[in-house]
C-alpha cells in the first residue's frame, strides 16, 4: 500500500486527483448541503468520484473532508461529529480505491481569521485542526493534503497540529491570486521557506487561478526551497455561460501545463476546481515521461516564522512622540482636548471646515471625525481629515471602521492616508448597516478592530499583512475604543487586552454618563498601561437622553441623569441644553485626575457647546 512518504522518497513524478466539489455538483448534490457529510449520508456517490479518479490514473486521492473541521461544521450543527465524519470519509476513500492508491486526508482552512487579524487564537485553531486529524488517522489515511490556505500562519498551525499527532508525510498548499501572492500579500519567496521551516514535506499551490499562474509560482518556489513541489490549479477561471459558471480549460490544456510544471520542478501534479477525471487522465499521459528539474535552493529548516524565513525583519517603529503633535502629547502624558464633529452628508465641506477653524482658534488639540456613525452615509472620514489638516491646519483623529472594507481595501486606504499626511487614527469595528437608513446594505467586517490594530502596527514596522516590506514605515498614532459600561464587561476587557497587545497607542471610551460605574472600571483600564481618553457627550434634551440610552448600542445613561434632563426640558430648550452642559462639566471635573484627555462631542454640530464643556 503506497503512502505519501513512500511516493516522496521514490523521486518520481506522481499524479493527484482533481476536484471533488465539481464532481459532486455534477451528480446532483445541491450547493446548500454539507458536502463533508456526504460520506455518511451518501457514501456511494463519494466513492464513485474516488474510483473515477483512480481509474483515470490518479496515484493519490483526497478524502471528501476539505471543510470537515468543527468550526465549519458548526454552521450545520455537526461540530460534535467532526471525528466521525473524517473517519468515515477516509474509510469510504480507502474502500473505493483499494490498496494501490494512496489516500490523503484533505484539510482546508477553518473559515475564520486567526490572530493577529481575527479572534481565534493559534492554540484554539490547532485544537480544531487536531480533531479533524484525529478522525482522519482513525480512518487510516496515508498522509495529509493541507490545501487552499491563504493565511500562511494558519497553514503553519495546521502543520503543527499534524506533527503533534503523527509522523505521516504532509503536503502543504497555498492559494494565490493573479500576482502569485496570497490574499495577505505573501509571495512564494516568503511562504515557500516558511512552510519548509515549519516541516512541510511537499509545498505547492492549488485552487484560485488557472495553470499559467500556478506554473509561474512553481518556478519561483523551485528557486527558494529544496523540498518536493506540488501544483493543482483550477481548470482556468470560471466563465458565465447560460447562467452557469463553466471552467473552460480543456484536459489537453491542463495536461500540457502539468508537463511544464513538472519540468519546472513539481513532483505532484493534479487539479482543483473544475477538473474532472478526464483532466486527470490527460495529465497522467502527459507527465508519465517528464522529469522535474533539480531545485537549486539551499534553504535550511532552522528558521521559524514568515519574516525569519525571508530574512527581512520588521523595522523599528518611529517613536510615538515623533509621529504627530497628538502623539507627542500622548507620549509625555500631557492633557489632551479633542472635539468630535461629524462629516457632512453632501459634498460641500464648508460648514465642517468652519467648525474646525473655531476649534483651532479655541486651542483644542485635535478634531475627531467619526466614520459613518450609526451606519449613516457621509463624506469619508479619511478624506475629511485630509481636508481639515490641509485647509485649517488642525490635526485630525480619524475614526476608521472595518464595516465597509475588506483587508486589501483597508491596506490601500491606510497607505494612501499615510502618504497624505494623516497620522492619528481611532480604529473601530463599526456599526452594522441595519442600524442606519440603508439596512439592506452589505457589511464587510473582513477583520475587526483587533485585526485592524495589528495591521496598523505592522505598517508602523514597515511590513504589510503578508510580511512583505513596504519601504518607509507608516507613522500612525492609532487608538482603539473601549466601553466601560458594557453589559459584557469581561468580554470587553478581554478584547481590550488583545487590542493593547496588538499595539494600540491610546483608548477612547464610549460616552460616559455613569460616574460611579466608570470609577469602578477605571483601575482595570489603567492597568493596561496606555493613555485613556474619556468620551463626553453633552445632552441637549430629555428626548436626546432617552434616544441615546435606548437606541444607541454601547451607551448607558443612569435614570437620575435622564430625570435631570426631564426636569430641565420641562422648563425649555435653553434650560435643557444648560443642564446637559452642566452634567458634562461635572463628569469631566470628577474624572480628570484619572484620564489622559477628553473627547467631547459637538451635539448637532454646535462646537460652541463642546467648547463650553471644555471651558474654552
Amino acid at each position: 500500500m503506497p503512502t505519501l512518504r513512500a511516493l516522496i522518497d521514490d523521486g518520481r513524478v506522481h499524479v493527484v486527483d482533481g476536484a471533488m466539489g465539481t464532481m459532486l455538483y455534477q451528480k446532483g448534490v445541491f450547493l446548500n448541503v454539507c458536502f463533508d457529510e456526504l460520506a455518511v449520508k451518501q457514501p456511494t456517490i463519494v466513492a464513485e468520484v474516488h474510483a473515477a479518479y483512480a481509474e483515470a490514473g490518479a496515484e493519490l486521492v483526497e478524502t471528501n473532508t476539505f471543510g470537515a473541521n468543527p468550526i465549519k461544521l458548526s454552521h450545520y450543527g455537526l461540530a460534535a461529529d467532526t471525528e466521525l465524519l473524517n473517519r468515515t470519509a477516509a474509510t469510504v476513500a480507502r474502500r473505493a480505491v483499494g490498496d494501490k492508491v494512496a489516500v490523503l486526508g484533505a484539510i482546508g482552512p477553518l473559515g475564520v481569521r486567526l490572530e493577529p487579524f481575527g479572534e481565534l487564537s493559534h492554540d484554539e485553531a490547532e485544537a480544531a485542526f487536531g480533531r479533524q486529524i484525529d478522525g482522519l488517522l482513525e480512518g487510516g489515511v496515508d498522509g495529509f493534503c493541507l490545501e487552499t490556505f491563504s493565511d500562511v500562519e494558519e497553514l503553519v498551525v495546521a502543520i503543527r497540529a499534524a506533527r503533534a499527532r503523527c509522523d505521516l508525510a504532509l503536503l502543504a498548499q497555498v492559494t494565490v491570486g493573479l500576482d502569485g501572492s496570497t490574499a495577505y500579500g505573501t509571495t512564494p519567496e516568503v511562504f515557500g521557506p516558511a512552510l519548509a521551516a515549519a516541516g512541510a514535506d511537499v509545498i505547492g499551490v492549488n485552487c484560485s487561478i488557472g495553470p499559467q499562474v500556478v506554473l509561474e509560482v512553481t518556478e519561483r518556489l523551485a528557486r527558494v526551497v529544496q523540498v518536493p513541489l506540488s501544483a493543482q490549479p483550477n481548470a482556468g477561471l470560471p466563465r458565465e455561460v447560460a447562467d452557469r459558471k463553466i471552467y473552460m480549460a480543456s484536459p489537453e490544456y491542463m495536461a500540457e501545463y502539468a508537463r511544464r510544471m513538472v519540468e519546472a520542478g513539481a513532483r505532484f501534479v493534479g487539479g482543483c476546481c473544475g477538473t474532472t477525471p478526464e483532466h486527470i487522465k490527460a495529465i497522467r499521459a502527459y507527465v508519465r515521461s517528464a522529469q522535474p528539474q533539480a531545485t537549486p535552493a539551499a534553504i535550511g529548516r532552522g528558521v521559524t516564522g514568515i519574516y525569519a524565513a525571508r530574512g527581512v525583519p520588521a523595522v523599528q517603529a518611529v517613536p510615538l512622540a515623533e509621529r504627530s503633535a497628538f502623539g507627542r502629547k500622548l507620549a509625555h502624558r500631557e492633557w489632551i482636548t479633542t472635539v468630535e464633529i461629524v462629516p457632512p452628508r453632501g459634498v460641500d465641506p464648508a460648514a465642517m471646515l468652519a467648525q474646525a477653524r473655531a476649534l483651532k482658534a479655541a486651542g483644542v488639540d485635535a478634531v475627531n471625525l467619526p466614520d459613518g456613525p450609526r451606519a449613516q452615509s457621509r463624506q469619508g472620514a479619511l478624506l475629511s481629515g485630509i481636508l481639515i489638516e490641509r485647509d485649517v491646519g488642525l490635526e485630525a483623529v480619524v475614526h476608521y471602521a472595518c464595516r465597509d472594507r475588506n483587508l486589501l481595501g483597508m491596506l490601500s486606504d491606510l497607505l494612501g492616508a499615510a502618504a497624505s499626511g494623516i497620522r492619528n487614527l481611532l480604529v473601530i469595528t463599526g456599526d452594522p448597516p441595519k442600524m442606519g437608513p440603508y439596512p439592506d446594505a452589505t457589511a464587510v467586517f473582513d477583520i475587526d478592530a483587533i485585526g485592524l490594530t495589528n495591521l496598523v502596527a505592522r505598517l508602523n514596522r514597515g511590513l504589510d499583512p503578508g510580511g512583505m516590506p513596504i519601504g518607509e514605515p507608516t507613522r500612525f498614532v492609532h487608538g482603539v475604543g473601549i466601553n466601560p459600561a458594557s453589559p459584557e464587561l469581561d468580554r470587553e476587557l478581554r478584547r481590550f487586552a488583545w487590542k493593547v497587545e496588538a499595539g494600540a497607542c491610546f483608548a477612547v471610551t464610549q460616552p460616559v454618563f455613569d460616574l460611579g460605574q466608570f470609577e469602578r472600571v477605571m483601575p482595570q483600564l489603567e492597568s493596561f498601561g496606555i493613555p485613556i481618553i474619556a468620551g463626553i457627550w453633552p445632552l441637549v434634551s430629555q428626548r436626546n437622553a432617552e434616544f441615546l440610552a435606548n437606541e444607541v448600542p454601547g451607551i448607558t445613561i443612569p435614570p437620575e441623569v435622564i430625570e435631570r434632563m426631564r426636569k430641565a426640558s420641562a422648563i425649555g430648550k435653553d434650560a435643557a441644553l444648560a443642564e446637559g452642559v452642566a452634567i458634562s462639566r461635572e463628569l469631566l471635573a470628577a474624572m480628570r485626575g484619572m484620564l489622559s484627555g477628553v473627547q467631547v462631542a459637538a451635539p448637532l454640530g454646535r462646537v460652541e457647546v463642546a467648547l463650553e464643556v471644555l471651558g474654552k
